[in-house]
């Protein structure tokens, strides 16, 4: 019988030297652009590559501007950003364009004292101390509030999907906030008879009415900043602002920002905690609240003079970071992760830790700036409008 030998394994194959060399070159590649993308976060972003998808039709300059268009404005009014468009607004009305200067709204009034407030694609107008209100959706108006005699508009703010606030002023009250749903149907309405009201505005997620008082406290101005539950009559968060009156408010996520002329506070939406960044004796000279938790200050050790100090707040109150300017800014404004600064000299735009992100020199006459998310600005001069979009 013939005795069976084990068969040996057979020998391994040596890999392909080329299958080898092109896993060496894609793991090389990986890392590099690993390096690559901490190195430049600041211009290599999700920003600019949807500006190069979504601007890449639009004809641009060398410098990266589109050509202008013409707006019609005539007078007293501003410029806002609604979505990726620019909202022109003034005592004769309202107007919305695109990005290539297409007009999709054009709305005749007759404001005396307008104001416009937005929030995403959503937008309202309304007459300060009159009984005026107009929203807008979806590049159309989408609702008229038309207030009683003696129910005079103080303040209306934008919230969420497509809700509003709005403050009046009603006999027998210092003040009444009354939220409305998108549709305009009255939500709830916060009567206080105590304090003067101001302003009041809903959260990011629309569960909580931030209340803006003025009163006295042992014969000292003071404002305070009320919380209230979307379906509560009593404040379940009251904060003190001081001795400081409050130019401003807005909500950004889970917190609230309230602009004074000496102090910007920061209180959380549950009622938590509120920090405050005093401006140490420094004049305010201008401000823009709407960068993605974060604003930004233009502070001044002189009322009048070109040189200041821009600084940028982060939501605990903290410093993010400071920089001296010597030319005189035009405008300033944020949004996103970015800063613009307008100057006679050019545009320049920072992100919020006031990293140089990019500049244009000649910005052809521009008087404002509206800053968009992703990095790219409407300048707008006397009479024409035109997008910047950052190479």
């Amino acid at each position: 019988m013939e005795e069976l030998k084990p068969v040996p394994p057979a020998p391994k194959k040596k890999p392909n030297i080329f299958v080898r060399l092109l896993a060496f070159l894609v793991t090389l590649a990986l890392l590099l652009g690993a390096v690559a993308a901490v190195v430049y976060r600041d211009r290599l972003n999700f920003d600019s590559i949807r500006r190069w998808f979504v601007y890449r039709s639009l004809e641009k300059s060398d410098s990266g501007q589109t050509e202008s268009f013409q707006y019609d404005s005539a007078g007293k009014g501003g410029y806002s950003q609604v979505g990726d468009d620019l909202l022109v607004w003034s005592t004769a009305g309202v107007r919305l364009y695109s990005s290539g200067g297409v007009e999709y709204l054009n709305e005749p009034l007759t404001l005396n004292r307008p104001v416009a407030d937005t929030c995403g694609s959503a937008a309202l107008i309304y007459d300060a101390g009159g009984n005026v209100l107009h929203t807008y959706e979806d590049r159309s108006t989408s609702f008229v509030l038309n207030t009683e005699q003696g129910h005079e508009i103080l303040s209306a703010r934008m919230g969420p999907g497509g809700s509003f606030a709005v403050t009046t002023r009603e006999s027998g009250y210092k003040g009444v906030v009354t939220v409305y749903s998108s549709g305009g149907h009255p939500v709830v309405g916060i009567r206080i008879s105590t304090r003067f009201v101001t302003d009041g505005l809903l959260s990011d997620d629309g569960k909580t009415v931030a209340v803006l008082t003025v009163g006295q406290n042992e014969d000292v101005f003071e404002s305070g900043l009320d919380l209230y539950a979307l379906d509560g009559d009593v404040p379940f968060a009251s904060y003190s602002l001081g001795n400081n009156a409050i130019l401003d408010l807005r909500a950004d996520g889970s917190a609230f920002w309230a602009l004074g002329e000496s102090s910007l506070s920061v209180a959380r939406a549950d009622g938590s905690a509120a920090v405050h960044y005093d401006y140490a004796g420094r004049y305010l000279k201008d401000y823009a609240l709407d960068g993605d938790g974060f604003s930004a200050l233009l502070l001044g050790k002189y009322r009048a003079g070109s040189g200041a100090a821009l600084v940028t707040v982060g939501a605990d109150g903290q410093e993010l970071a400071s920089l001296d300017l010597e030319d005189q800014v035009l405008d300033l404004d944020a949004s996103g992760r970015y800063v613009a600064v307008l100057t006679a000299a050019g545009l320049t735009l920072y992100t919020k830790d006031l990293q140089l992100y990019d500049a244009l020199e000649n910005t052809m006459g521009a008087r404002s700036v509206v800053l968009r998310s992703d990095g790219t600005a409407f300048l707008v001069g006397g009479e024409t409008a035109r997008l910047y979009i950052p190479g």
